[in-house]
C-alpha cells in the first residue's frame, strides 16, 4: 500500500517547490510597500486583464491539484480529498501572493489567488477520476515495474528525466546544455565569439549530453532498452522546438538544428552505441566525467550574437515566472544528475 501513492507525493512536492520558485523569481529588491500585505484580498477587479491571464493561472495549478489528490491513500473519502486538495492549493497560492507584496517585480492579486484555487479544484477532480494510474497494478505501475528500477532510485530517476525535459524549454541555452551558472552570478562569457569556436563547443556540448542522457536512462532501467532512450531524446528535441517557436521572432521551431547541434547529435549517438556495451562501472565513470566536462564547457561557451538578436524575452508576468522556472531547472540539472548517478551506483552495487 505504501508504494501506490509514493510517486504522486514526490511529484506534488517537486511541482510545489518549482511553482514557489517561479512565482518569486528573481528574488531581488525586497522592500515593504507600506500597505497591508493582506490588502490584495479585498482589492477591486483589475481594470486591465486578459483572458490569457485567467486561464494560464488556472492551468498552472491543475497538475498540482491532480498530484495532490492522487497522493491520498486509496479509500479516503472523496469529498474530504477534494476539500483538502483545494485548500492546500489555495494556501500555497495565498502564501505566494502574500510574499509577492515585498517584490517590486510582482503584484499580489486576488484574481490570481482565485484562478489558482479553481485550477487546483479542477486538478483535484481529475485526480479523483484518474488517480488509479498511480495505483499498484495500474498502467503507470505496470509500465514502471517492467521497465524501471524498483524503489526510490527508479522514481527519482523518472523525475530527473522530467526535470531535464523542463530544462529544454530554456530558450537561451545551447541545445541540451545545462548547468550555466553565469546568469546566477551575472558573469560575462569567458571566451569571445567566433563561428568556428562556437560550432566546436556546441558540438561537444550536444554530443556529451546525448551520451550522459543515454547512460543515465539506462541506469534507471531494469533491462537496457534503446527505444526508451530514443523517446527521452526525441522528447527533449520536441520541447526545445516548442521553446524556439514560442520565444523566437519570427517563430523558428528548428532554430536548434544548427550545424554544431546536428553534428553533436550524430557523434553523441555513435559514442552512446559504443558505450552501451561497456561494463556498468565504466558507464558510470564515463557519464560522471562527461557531466563535469560538459558543465565546464557550458560555462565558458561564448554567447551567440545571432541567437540573442532574435530572442524575444518577454517581461510579462507569466513569461517571467516561466523563465525563472526553466532557468532553475537548467542550472540544477547536472548537479542533481551527478548526485543521482553516484547514489545509483552505490545502490545497484549492493544488489
Amino acid at each position: 500500500m505504501h508504494h501506490e501513492r509514493r510517486l504522486p507525493r514526490y511529484l506534488a512536492l517537486a511541482y510545489a517547490l518549482l511553482t514557489a520558485y517561479a512565482c518569486l523569481y528573481p528574488f531581488s529588491g525586497w522592500r515593504d510597500a507600506g500597505v497591508s500585505p493582506f490588502a490584495f484580498l479585498t482589492a477591486p477587479w483589475p481594470r486591465y486583464f486578459t483572458f490569457d491571464d485567467l486561464w494560464l493561472n488556472a492551468l498552472g495549478f491543475v497538475p498540482l491539484g491532480f498530484m495532490l489528490s492522487s497522493s491520498f491513500w486509496r479509500g479516503t473519502n472523496k469529498r474530504a480529498v477534494l476539500i483538502a486538495t483545494t485548500l492546500l492549493c489555495a494556501l500555497l497560492s495565498g502564501s505566494l501572493e502574500f510574499t509577492q507584496n515585498y517584490l517590486p517585480t510582482r503584484v499580489a492579486s486576488n484574481v490570481d489567488l482565485a484562478t489558482n484555487t479553481i485550477g487546483g479544484f479542477i486538478g483535484a477532480l481529475g485526480g479523483l477520476r484518474w488517480s488509479n494510474i498511480f495505483d499498484y497494478g495500474g498502467f503507470l505501475d505496470r509500465w514502471r515495474r517492467r521497465r524501471i528500477l524498483p524503489g526510490h532510485i527508479g522514481e527519482i530517476g523518472m523525475i530527473l528525466v522530467a526535470l531535464w525535459w523542463l530544462a529544454q524549454l530554456e530558450p537561451t541555452s545551447t541545445l541540451f546544455g545545462t548547468g550555466d551558472m553565469r546568469p546566477l552570478f551575472d558573469l560575462p562569457a569567458a571566451i569571445m565569439f567566433s563561428a568556428r569556436r562556437f560550432v566546436l563547443i556546441e558540438t561537444l556540448i550536444v554530443s556529451m549530453n546525448v551520451l550522459i542522457l543515454g547512460l543515465l536512462v539506462k541506469r534507471c532501467m531494469r533491462e537496457p532498452d534503446g527505444k526508451l532512450v530514443a523517446l527521452v531524446l526525441i522528447g527533449g528535441l520536441a520541447w526545445r522546438s516548442l521553446a524556439d517557436y514560442v520565444f523566437i521572432i519570427p517563430p523558428e521551431p528548428w532554430q536548434w538544428a544548427t550545424p554544431g547541434a546536428l553534428r553533436g547529435l550524430m557523434i553523441g549517438l555513435t559514442v552512446l552505441v559504443v558505450a552501451w556495451q561497456l561494463p556498468g562501472w565504466l558507464q558510470h565513470s564515463l557519464a560522471c566525467v562527461a557531466l563535469l566536462l560538459c558543465t565546464a564547457l557550458v560555462n565558458i561557451a561564448p554567447e551567440n550574437p545571432f541567437e540573442l538578436a532574435s530572442m524575444r524575452l518577454i517581461h510579462e508576468n507569466h513569461f517571467l515566472n516561466f523563465h525563472g522556472l526553466t532557468r532553475l531547472a537548467d542550472f540544477l540539472w547536472p548537479f542533481l544528475a551527478l548526485i543521482y548517478l553516484s547514489a545509483n551506483a552505490a545502490i545497484v552495487s549492493r544488489r
